[in-house]
């Protein structure tokens, strides 16, 4: 038997969405471990991966739990009792009855996206949606969790002091309306606790009891909308970006739907500075190479003053390259001196 997927349809809290990070993968296997074998829901997981890693998740959940896991296929029907977990490289997300898996645009720098399942499960199935939050760096599944709590579904914290990486708890307890903060080792029994109490509201849309006040904003943080103009453009792809603000949390899209939190875009940001560092630095260095040749074997009466543009030239790279390694700003020469004679000083 699927799960109903008409609102309309009373029914128990039977939607159960996981996101996890730094620390995840130990943390999921001992989840899965102590959920119940007839557990009567469907439970999705997005774990943050690197593209190229071949995961091998449903394998280890499927053995160390009794609900047997696998990656989502595209269109499956949604079941009660499976594991359903995000592929790689591919966001997970919740359609009626269905599952949906796309490689849309990156959330917060990642693809699968925790926010991408939390907010379409609170969107498609509203009160009978359980948000759980896992270990995890930065602040992903803030933003989902909202959605989900919007919509009268209940949202579980792993304790951040216990979680191997707390920044992710530590958001959601911050910004969001949380139902319960507890220790890893006691999700499995709430979250069979949860499903088993009856949802309120499900005879109705998801969104029909939407606070007026607050359906604007949330549609702009879901993307349905656009939010106010902000003064950045998408670290992603140059693109002009709106930003929303609910209960002190921000969020950043632009018009191709790339999204970052606050503190997301700061990271984002910060390597796209380092990608150009780092660009400036090869054109330099290639520029002084050039005229370098050229102060040799140019036109004899121009030799003078291709020597000095290579010297400048190698001079603002070795600066350039100082400053992104972390040295601090020095004097030209001093930089040129410490470049060609290599890293000599003792530590500190």
């Amino acid at each position: 038997m699927s799960v109903p997927s008409s609102p309309e349809t009373p029914t128990n809290r039977d939607i159960v969405v996981i996101g996890a990070s730094a620390g995840g993968y130990s943390a999921l296997l001992k989840l899965a471990a102590g959920l119940p074998a007839d557990l009567p829901a469907a439970v999705m997981v997005a774990l943050h991966f690197h593209p190229g890693f071949a995961s091998d998740l449903p394998d280890h959940l499927s053995r160390v739990g009794p609900l047997p896991a696998s990656f989502a296929i595209h269109r499956e029907p949604i079941l009660p009792g499976r594991i359903y977990v995000a592929p790689v490289d591919n966001h997970l997300g919740v359609r009626p009855g269905l599952l949906q898996v796309t490689r849309g645009p990156k959330e917060n720098g990642h693809r699968p996206s925790i926010d991408t399942l939390f907010r379409t499960a609170g969107i498609a199935y509203g009160p009978r949606v359980i948000g759980v939050v896992l270990t995890g760096y930065l602040d992903c599944g803030t933003a989902g969790l909202l959605s989900i709590k919007a919509r009268s579904g209940v949202a579980i914290v792993q304790d951040p002091e216990e979680a191997e990486a707390p920044s992710m708890p530590r958001s959601a307890i911050e910004h969001v309306a949380v139902d319960e903060v507890v220790p890893l080792q006691d999700i499995p029994d709430l979250i069979s606790r949860f499903v088993r109490q009856p949802a309120v509201g499900t005879t109705r849309p998801p969104d029909s009891n939407l606070d007026p006040s607050m359906d604007s904003k949330l549609a702009a943080l879901e993307g349905r909308q656009l939010g106010t103009l902000a003064p950045l453009v998408c670290p992603s792809c140059h693109g002009e970006m709106t930003e929303v603000e609910i209960n002190g949390f921000q969020r950043f899209r632009c018009h191709t739907g790339h999204a970052f939190s606050l503190a997301s875009a700061d990271v984002e940001q910060a390597e796209e500075v380092e990608r150009a560092l780092w660009a400036a630095i090869r054109a330099l260095d290639e520029s002084a190479a050039l005229t370098r040749r050229l102060s040799i074997r140019g036109m004899p009466e121009l030799r003078g003053r291709f020597a000095d543009r290579s010297e400048v030239a190698a001079q603002q790279s070795a600066l350039l390259r100082r400053l992104v390694l972390g040295g601090g700003p020095e004097s030209p020469a001093q930089a040129t001196l410490a470049e060609t004679q290599g890293n000599d000083e003792p530590d500190a």
